[in-house]
């Protein structure tokens, strides 16, 4: 990797690799005890894969109850899908759903089949994911051809614009209009607090709360409406959701089945900012990733999210190191360098002297170490103070840095940030910032060469160092092959600043240990090669 590639600077190969193999050391003995555990979104996700949808008269999913019933008579070691089929088998309803509601009344008992009960029950639950499994590779091949009859965007950075009123029925006509002034990827933000659900609401939703509901309903709307405007337009517009939280599996399944093409999912963001139980996450985010693999679906992480928290100067490393962890979890779980939407973010104190010296370092850097990876760079949100015209220069010098570095997903950014929820006004006038930055110095990567021993390359070699003795110090602090190492420094405040003990958080108490008869087909297709 020399000065010469465009956007990149001239680090030691030795030092990049020492970095990859240290995040390997530390994300190895966490990937072997997600092998080791189960959580109840992980079952949910495959009964969803085997076609189980709907809800009750009180808006639980069917999912829910189902897996409530069969983990009060068995427990949840064991997985659902021999108890589930086995009762399949034996007669006690003719369908997934029909055994839910029965279920639910109380009317069906459940058991851990044994010998040949137990090898029928677990071919006919691979028989019948595999259709889930089938319907995503289909929803593939459909996006691909959808591509090559319409085109895709001309240019990149895709621009990146978030729609979120609460109502779906509302986002549509907003997400439409913000693909005709020119957004290539529609991002419809969560509704608050949805990520601590422990289920996945029915149906289109009217009533979110600042963001709209993530449901299967509401991704298929979406999808369909961006896809006529992406054949009015000539060019494919993609739509990005949100595979995190309490139910990271679940709506990574249903985001495959209706054709989604990226989705917000970090290994760590849950832990940090939502309180969710770790080895509960890194179990979910495993699958999930697992998921998005097949289905094709590029991931966003979340590592600007950092430094909404913790300084952004100081902490840069931890913005590296996590990027380095991101990558060693999605590539073990299957994902290809295209697909590694990695995170960051014009976040430093724009009084800070040089601070734009330091952001084109930290965005330099993050090129120059994922080559191949589509990058999400994020706008200014912390230092924004209300001052429109101060903010609206900082959008524009954070869209200058997108050009000067070859950033794959530009996010928009919006001058009334911290002032009120953006007006359709104020996304137009920050779209035109955007393309003039980048009809004026979209290709400003290609000339740009930084010194090489001067204040830019010296300042991403230093985050680099950083980075790899925060590794080193997790690596050996860690009993072999444990895990802790990792777990012990979220629990010290490593990353964001926040305290996260594995042994506490929400959702704990949807993990359990596997057993030696635990089978879950969806993680035996979604391995194959």
């Amino acid at each position: 990797m020399t000065a010469t590639q465009p956007g990149m600077l001239d680090l030691d190969p030795a030092v990049i690799a020492r970095a990859r193999d240290l995040a390997a050391k530390v994300g190895e003995p966490i990937v072997e005890l997600t092998k080791q555990h189960t959580t109840v979104s992980v079952e949910r996700a495959m009964l969803r894969l085997g076609g189980l949808e709907g809800a009750d008269a009180d808006g639980t999913p069917w999912v829910n109850l189902l897996l409530d019933s069969v983990r009060g008579d068995v427990g949840l070691e064991h997985g659902v899908a021999l108890p589930v089929w086995d009762a399949l088998l034996r007669g006690e309803a003719e369908d997934l759903t029909t055994l839910a509601q029965k279920a639910s009344a109380g009317s069906v008992r459940f058991r851990l089949p044994e010998g040949p009960g137990a090898k029928d029950a677990a071919r006919a639950s691979h028989a019948q994911v595999a259709t889930g499994v089938r319907r995503m590779d289909q929803r593939r091949v459909e996006r691909e051809q959808l591509i090559r009859d319409v085109g895709d965007a001309p240019r990149k950075p895709w621009i990146y614009l978030i729609v979120a009123t609460g109502d779906i029925h509302e986002d549509i006509p907003q997400a439409q209009a913000a693909a005709r002034e020119g957004a290539d990827v529609i991002a419809v933000i969560r509704s608050t607090g949805q990520s601590l659900l422990d289920y996945v609401p029915e149906g289109a939703t009217r009533e979110g709360f600042a963001g709209t509901y993530a449901t299967q309903e509401n991704f298929r709307l979406m999808r369909a409406a961006l896809d006529e405007t992406s054949r009015e337009l000539g060019r494919y517009i993609r739509l990005t959701n949100y595979a995190s939280g309490l139910c990271m599996p679940e709506i990574a399944a249903l985001a495959g089945m209706e054709r989604l093409d990226m989705m917000l999912n970090d290994s760590m963001y849950g832990i940090l900012f939502r309180d969710i139980n770790p080895v509960r996450t890194f179990v979910d985010q495993r699958l999930s990733r697992q998921i998005h693999a097949r289905a094709g679906i590029i991931i966003n992480t979340g590592e600007d999210n950092y430094l909404t928290t913790a300084d952004a100067v100081e902490a840069a490393n931890t913005v590296t190191t996590s990027q380095l962890l991101n990558e060693f979890f999605a590539k073990e779980a299957g994902l290809d360098d295209w697909q590694l939407g990695l995170g960051h973010a014009f976040e430093i104190d724009p009084d800070v002297p040089d601070s734009f010296r330091l952001e084109l370092a930290h965005a330099m850097l993050a090129r120059t170490l994922f080559p191949d990876a589509p990058l999400k760079w994020m706008p200014p949100t912390r230092h924004m103070t209300g001052d429109v015209f101060r903010g609206y220069l900082l959008d524009g010098f954070f869209n200058l840095i997108g050009a000067m570095t070859g950033q794959g997903i530009l996010l928009v950014g919006m001058m009334t940030e911290a002032v009120v929820t953006p007006w359709l006004s104020d996304r137009d006038l920050a779209l035109q910032n955007v393309r003039y930055v980048m009809n004026a110095a979209g290709n400003l990567h290609e000339d740009f060469r930084p010194a090489p021993d001067g204040f830019i390359a010296t300042r991403a070699k230093q985050v680099l160092g950083e980075s790899i003795d925060l590794l080193e110090k997790i690596v050996d602090h860690a009993p072999s092959n444990s895990g802790a190492g990792l777990l012990d420094a979220i629990a010290d405040g490593t990353f964001g600043l926040m305290k996260r003990p594995a042994d506490s958080g929400r959702g704990l108490d949807g993990v359990a240990k596997k057993s030696d008869s635990y089978y879950n087909p969806a993680s035996e297709l979604l391995e194959e090669k």
